[in-house]
């Protein structure tokens, strides 16, 4: 890019229309555009269904019977043999009943699954932010950039009309206002094409949000970094890793298919002529619990319980090595800014200095276009930078489990 600056005022002018937004009566805070993405996306529908299951899990748990009561009809009779009016019939229902200690166990697995759902809720959450991060940052360069190629325009059609004015009144020669021309349609083109690349950027966040692009704020100036045991991944991970805890206790007191208690009414007769008898029965079903069944369960336990606690230590390092890395990384682009800062002060009177002294007629126009696209570049570069070490703050609060 290339930038020309009459003085050092308009130069400020240009820097803060450049790297930073306008004010806006209501800015899209982060933590806005987190709860209207979640809203819309796919990973509310998917948290929301595993809560519901863990729930359902839960209140079967703290049910009085360890299964659903059956019932159950029958009739017996000798009307297709010897038809003499025997006759018999019964109705029962069969109450499948908890083992010793089964229900408490179930209970807690369901408990345990639960909050290991809600733990998922604010990892999926997390992610999202940290999608919504990087977006807002890069609307943010990118609309630096496009207000630096604005200001530009602005400068570079002024410029144009004084050398015209200028070749006419036979100051300078028509190749100069050429080359004026030149600079300021190569301006032209590149701004179309930021403006292009920003549009673009906007639409895939109001796609994701349903939220203005125009008005995003990306800065988290309450947002500060939390310890590593904080962080939902791991959080997520040791309920996860606690639920197979309990379901490996489950699978214990799950010896056997659930015993039923049978209480039935039967109603019979003899003959024909004879009067029917009525009696109550009671009766008790016990499975018996083998190697083959319980075997297979509790081995998937472990290995699930086993799964969890790998994860987990996994998890505790990767995040650690994320943090390091993030830390160095705004170290790195907070020195970058301070210099890239510095560089561009000194370009940019530069420029003005040449932009004084062309307009004096002690400068030759190309010194000045170099030592516009000089400015220009170290501009550009800035807004560049500042916008890297506000990605840089929020990969660090990413990291850091910091859900806006």
């Amino acid at each position: 890019m290339k930038l020309i600056f009459r003085n050092r005022s308009r130069l400020a002018a240009v820097l803060a229309c450049g790297c930073t937004f306008a004010a806006q009566a209501e800015p899209v805070t982060l933590a806005r555009a987190v709860e209207a993405a979640w809203q819309r996306t796919q990973a509310g529908s998917a948290a929301h269904a595993q809560t519901l299951r863990a729930r359902a899990e839960t209140d079967a748990a703290a049910s009085l019977l360890a299964a659903p009561p059956s019932l159950s009809l029958s009739q017996r009779s000798d009307r297709w043999h010897d038809d003499s009016g025997v006759r018999e019939r019964e109705i029962a229902i069969a109450l499948p009943l908890w083992l010793p200690g089964q229900r408490a166990a179930r209970q807690a697995a369901g408990e345990a699954d639960l909050a290991s759902a809600m733990a998922g809720i604010d990892l999926a959450r997390l992610r999202l932010a940290g999608q919504l991060r990087q977006l807002a940052w890069s609307l943010a360069s990118l609309e630096a950039e496009r207000a630096s190629f604005v200001a530009q325009q602005d400068y570079l059609q002024a410029l144009a009309d004084d050398v015209d004015r200028r070749v006419q009144a036979g100051d300078l020669a028509r190749t100069d206002a050429l080359a004026a021309k030149s600079e300021r349609l190569a301006n032209e083109a590149e701004l179309d094409a930021a403006q292009q690349r920003l549009q673009a950027e906007r639409e895939r966040w109001t796609a994701l949000t349903g939220l203005p692009a125009d008005s995003v704020d990306a800065n988290e100036p309450q947002a500060t970094t939390r310890e590593l045991d904080q962080h939902p991944r791991l959080a997520q991970l040791a309920r996860a890793a606690e639920a197979a805890r309990m379901q490996l206790e489950a699978t214990r007191r799950d010896l056997s298919e659930a015993p039923e208690l049978n209480v039935g009414y039967r109603n019979e007769r003899d003959a024909y002529g004879h009067a029917g008898r009525g009696s109550v029965t009671v009766g008790l079903r016990i499975p018996f619990g083998t190697a083959q069944r319980n075997g297979p369960l509790r081995a998937a336990a472990q290995g699930v319980l086993a799964q969890a606690t790998a994860e987990q230590d996994q998890a505790r390092l990767e995040l650690a090595a994320e943090q390091a890395v993030a830390r160095g990384e705004l170290r790195a682009a907070a020195s970058q800014a301070a210099l890239q800062r510095e560089r561009a002060a000194l370009l940019r009177q530069r420029a003005a200095l040449l932009d004084k002294s062309f307009r004096a007629g002690e400068t030759a126009l190309p010194e000045l276009l170099l030592a516009v696209q000089a400015a220009a570049q170290a501009d550009a570069a800035l807004a560049r930078q500042q916008a890297a070490l506000g990605r840089a703050r929020a990969s660090l609060l990413q990291a850091s489990g910091v859900i806006p």
